[in-house]
């Protein structure tokens, strides 16, 4: 049997992206390795979720390109060792 991890139900926050509002829903594990993520690049976490929404596809869902950018981004830290 796996063991898992914390595990919580998705929380919807807005945000504002290109001068509008919308509501994205995460995990908190998401959120707070989202948050991390744009403090490391120096850049606000609004800031991040905007590129990462100019740069998906149309039928991607924000909410899945978040994810999908976290995980990427903690792969590729693990792969350096950090």
């Amino acid at each position: 049997m796996p063991d898992l991890p914390a595990m919580s139900p998705p929380v919807k926050r807005s945000v504002t992206i290109g001068g509008h509002r919308t509501s994205v829903s995460l995990e908190d594990a998401f959120w707070r390795e989202l948050r991390d993520i744009a403090k490391s690049q120096e850049e606000t976490a609004a800031a991040l979720i905007a590129a990462i929404d100019s740069k998906r596809p149309p039928e991607v869902g924000l909410a899945t390109a978040l994810r999908l950018y976290v995980l990427s981004e903690v792969l590729k830290r693990q792969s350096r060792g950090a």
